[in-house]
């Protein structure tokens, strides 16, 4: 079976895709998997490390034809606030449950979720349930497979990069993240002590 080992992003191919493969948002987050075609073009998707797809890109055949990637529509909520700061409200609160959030003009889209849906209301945000692609923001899940540098981003708490000594004063750095049985990954405590001589 031919095998796929590249990716082109959006906007970087223009020749004539020979196939298309349609994936909701899982799929298109895999290293190694088998994929048929809309045309029946069977093929084996091999890439060196996880990249998350998106609609758009071009998987690269190894004899250099392009599969185009399409976006399949997915059951999602649209969170709409009162204004710019209540979403931006919303979305921290969805951040800190590393919840893939797609970022849209008027609002913010999520996979449907009955616990997520009733924490968005109590926070006074409009719900619609709506069928779309589903392209969250890269950043913390783009070609990481949820590392936890990436979406903690606080595993390059590097303290060596700035000097405590010369503050002359002890740190305690407590650092406390809310999870609820969304978080799909493991955690581990972060206890970041630091003792200090008072010269």
């Amino acid at each position: 079976m031919i095998r796929a080992t590249k990716v082109l992003g959006q906007h970087r191919w223009t020749e004539a895709a020979a196939d298309t493969v349609v994936l909701d948002f899982d799929d298109r987050h895999r290293r190694r998997m088998a994929m048929t075609g809309t045309r029946g073009l069977e093929f084996l998707l091999d890439l060196e490390n996880a990249i998350a797809l998106r609609g758009g890109d071009a998987l690269v055949l190894e004899d250099g034809r392009l599969i185009e990637v399409v976006a399949a529509p997915e059951p999602l909520i649209e969170i709409r606030g009162a204004d710019p700061l209540h979403l931006v409200r919303v979305a921290w609160h969805l951040g800190n449950r590393h919840l893939p959030t797609q970022i849209m003009p008027k609002g913010l889209r999520i996979r449907r979720d009955h616990v997520i849906e009733a924490m968005v209301k109590g926070l006074g945000a409009r719900i619609i349930e709506i069928e779309a692609p589903f392209d969250p923001e890269g950043g913390a899940y783009a070609g990481h497979a949820h590392a936890p540098e990436s979406a903690h981003g606080h595993t390059g708490h590097d303290h060596s990069s700035h000097d405590h000594a010369s503050h002359g004063h002890a740190h305690d750095h407590d650092h406390h993240h809310h999870h609820d049985e969304h978080c799909d990954h493991d955690h581990h405590p972060h206890d970041h002590s630091h003792a200090h001589d008072h010269k």
